[in-house]
């Protein structure tokens, strides 16, 4: 029977342009999740004021994309080594598009709050799996150096452009434009990784899901970081914050149990003797709760105590932006030139630095101006270590668990960002009270002032682990 002509192949780029192409287009994955971290930040007043959003809800619109992309990070690596990579960053693509348009959509505080944590999931399964390609098709040493760069750099850059974005769109759309403008950005991702992207292989069912693991992992990583983010609302000695710690404890111990008697474990507990990959958790948890909860508080400094608005607040991160993006594209090259510990060290101590000068130049008189310095090294560390972090954790990882490897730093991050962040609002807002005017836009510089010390400290915590942990392993002081 007459089939008709066949149906031609997908025109593809010619070879030696596809590679770049993929990596731009997994570059610009993890710049779209990696942004959406803080680009309702700025937003949140506008927000508060539409949907009549109380205090802790609000709150909940930024944590509640913390607790999701957190809690199924393991989950999202285990699916893209299992399932197939692009089909998980298909997947992925898809669930944030439509989260993105649930949430510019939503007309109560709930619906809000639900569409965060969908992203939350998205962003869940784009991150490993997108780490993951690029980590089994760049080999290791210079060529990867260079890909993770660039890759690096998008992701250090979207947490910035994401304040900068997010301002831009509330100024001149709406609060709603920032959760809308994914929604053309997924849609091309998601039809580029179609195009682009080789399918994925069969199934290897062989090899077992972890369904156990990986509902014990997902429920002690999200139960310990709700108790982290919300501790400041329940009060940390409160039943609900204690109930949480303890069930979080509870899951963590059995997840432990599985692992040990699964024959096909979600996460092999013999990755982590990989000395490089437990520095890259490490390093990546550490960051996140020093130079991630540092965007935060600027974004406060600029509009609470300069007294910006969300335009100029947006403006005001184009400087670090630029910093960041340049810094994290070169990292690469710097790693293959001065060796994975040397450019860990440097970074760190450039962003100790930069830390310091922020924290002595901060107060209720300050201008942006003199904060320019520290803006420079801070960011100059802030990209530079985002890069060297993931080189790091992918060092003598097979292809098969690259998604798995990812994860786990990915999920330190995520875990990093609450902790740090519940324990520096703390010390920001140890001596407010019941303070307002011109009193509480003093006392909040002298808190964000504390806080930005307290950074400079975890950054120097981590330059220590790094000096006394890299010292000894092999590839330390040369590209790896």
């Amino acid at each position: 029977m007459y089939q008709g002509h066949p149906k031609p192949p997908a025109v593809q780029p010619p070879a030696k342009y596809r590679r770049k192409a993929i990596l731009a287009l997994l570059s610009f994955a993890m710049l779209l999740v990696s942004l959406d971290q803080y680009i309702v930040v700025v937003a949140l007043p506008a927000i508060a004021r539409n949907l009549h959003h109380s205090a802790q809800t609000l709150q909940s619109v930024v944590s509640a994309y913390t607790i999701a992309s957190s809690g199924f990070l393991l989950f999202g690596g285990r699916a893209s080594d299992l399932l197939g990579r692009r089909r998980i960053l298909v997947v992925g693509l898809f669930l944030y598009l439509t989260a993105s348009l649930a949430g510019g959509l939503a007309t109560t505080p709930g619906q809000q709050i639900v569409a965060r944590a969908l992203q939350g999931l998205g962003g869940a399964l784009v991150f490993p799996s997108t780490l993951a390609i690029i980590n089994v098709r760049f080999s290791e040493g210079a060529e990867r150096n260079r890909a993770l760069g660039i890759w690096a750099g998008a992701g250090a850059a979207g947490l910035v452009i994401g304040v900068l974005l997010g301002g831009a769109l509330t100024s001149f759309v709406s609060w709603r434009g920032v959760f809308l403008i994914n929604v053309p950005l997924a849609g091309v991702a998601m039809a580029a990784a179609l195009w682009l992207i080789e399918a994925d292989g069969r199934i290897e069912w062989s090899r077992a899901f972890d369904l156990p693991g990986a509902v014990t992992a997902t429920a002690a990583i999200s139960l310990l970081v709700v108790a982290l983010v919300e501790g400041p609302n329940f009060g940390w000695l409160s039943a609900e914050t204690i109930s949480l710690l303890i069930a979080g404890v509870a899951f963590g111990a059995a997840f432990i149990v599985i692992e040990r008697r699964s024959a096909d474990p979600l996460l092999p507990f013999g990755m982590l003797r990989n000395q490089w990959l437990r520095l890259g958790l490490l390093t990546a948890t550490l960051f996140m709760a020093t130079f991630g909860a540092l965007l935060y508080f600027l974004s406060l400094l600029f509009q609470n105590v300069f007294g910006y608005d969300a335009l100029q607040t947006g403006v005001a991160f184009l400087l670090p932006t630029a910093v960041v993006v340049t810094a994290s594209a070169l990292a690469g090259r710097v790693v293959t030139a001065l060796g994975l510990r040397w450019t860990m060290i440097g970074a760190l101590a450039i962003g100790m630095g930069g830390a310091l000068l922020i924290g002595f130049n901060i107060n209720h008189q300050a201008s942006y101006l003199a904060l320019v310095p520290g803006l420079v090294a801070v960011s100059i560390g802030d990209g530079a270590i985002f890069t060297a972090m993931f080189i790091a954790a992918a060092m003598g990882i097979p292809d098969r668990q690259q998604g798995v490897a990812s994860s786990i730093v990915s999920t330190g991050s995520g875990v990093g960002a609450a902790v740090g962040l519940a324990l520096l609002v703390l010390i920001a807002n140890a001596r407010i009270g019941d303070l307002a005017g011109e009193e509480l836009r003093i006392a909040a510089a002298e808190g964000i002032a504390r806080s930005t010390f307290a950074i400079a400290g975890g950054i120097a915590l981590t330059l220590l682990i790094v000096i006394g942990r890299s010292s000894s392993q092999p590839g330390a002081s040369c590209g790896p």
